[in-house]
């Protein structure tokens, strides 16, 4: 059991699809979302037999908005996140994207989905994002980087600059070198991230690089070697859009739990460890990559006499 003291921490639910932090709105869009996961899937030390032990300690809040009762499936959601500021507008993170090839990934494999379409009815057309900056560079954030137009890869987003930290980057470009012959996260370096690189519209940056006055990035080690996760400060408004730290809300209670996809997982482990300890019991609310509907909350703490209901 994760605990603080004699507490145990959980998501408490605010409002979902938009955020209003000061001058900033921060809108989710959904590209896919529900079951998805066997639990022992995503996160190996799941195994049915801690999973139901989990599930019974949090039955109030995991089930059914986290965790589908009749499956016991992880219920999940690919979605990007806009902000928009007076100066900008900035999409974090870019899911799947349509038309890759995917192979042996049913769900992400040649999609014909409707995630522009959902962008616009945001308010957003692809030419007004100024920026598009990927927390890291596995398949399911960069997707929608680039979309096909007779036959070739092209930026999705003609008028953004888009930013990958540098140290990831680099990092999966000398995995690229090292195996020339294999794809790289299974095909998305090189149809949703080089050709963002040869249109001249990637800035590679450090880990802790301030796009504007309240929004920069933070290094968040683990999941891939360069992973960053985002923070949003404005007037008394404070966000943290959390990447792939956290995958799954169940982490909140099992801090322990890496997912199957972190490629150093005792590393994720610390730092999703500090990460819940710093938001506990604060105002900033957590924006998860992962997370379904509600998307958006606090990390709260609870003797285990008290149970808080979301």
């Amino acid at each position: 059991m994760a605990i603080v003291g004699d507490c145990i921490k959980r998501l408490a639910r605010v409002t979902v699809k938009k955020q209003i932090l000061g001058n900033i709105q921060v809108t989710r869009v959904v590209e896919m979302e529900g079951p998805s996961f066997a639990p022992v899937a995503l996160l190996p030390d799941a195994t049915p037999g801690a999973m139901e032990d989990v599930v019974a300690e949090h039955n109030d809040w995991l089930h059914p908005t986290y965790v589908d009762p009749a499956s016991g499936m992880l219920i999940m959601s690919s979605h990007s996140f806009v902000l928009r500021t007076p100066q900008h507008t900035i999409l974090v993170d870019t899911c799947v994207g349509n038309d890759k090839s995917r192979p042996g990934h049913d769900r992400w494999h040649m999609r014909n989905g409707r995630f522009l379409e959902r962008l616009r009815r945001a308010g957003v057309r692809p030419e007004d994002v100024d920026f598009i900056l990927c927390t890291h560079l596995h398949a399911d954030h960069v997707g929608w980087n680039t979309r096909l137009v007779d036959g070739r890869w092209v930026p999705t987003f003609p008028n953004a600059k888009y930013i990958f930290a540098r140290r990831e980057y680099e990092y999966w470009e000398m995995e690229t070198m090292r195996a020339p012959q294999e794809p790289v996260n299974i095909g998305s370096f090189e149809d949703s991230v080089l050709p963002v690189i040869a249109a001249g519209q990637a800035v590679l940056v450090d880990s802790d690089h301030q796009i504007e006055d309240g929004i920069w990035l933070e290094p968040a080690p683990g999941h891939t070697p360069g992973n960053v996760i985002v923070n949003v400060v404005s007037g008394d408004g404070r966000a943290l859009l959390s990447g792939d730290v956290i995958h799954h809300p169940v982490q909140l209670a099992r801090p322990e739990w890496s997912s199957r996809f972190c490629q150093a997982p005792d590393e994720s482990r610390q730092t999703r460890r500090t990460l819940i300890e710093r938001l506990a019991e604060t105002d900033t609310i957590i924006l998860a990559a992962h997370f379904p509907a509600p998307t958006a909350g606090r990390i709260v703490r609870a003797r285990e006499a008290l149970r808080i209901h979301t």
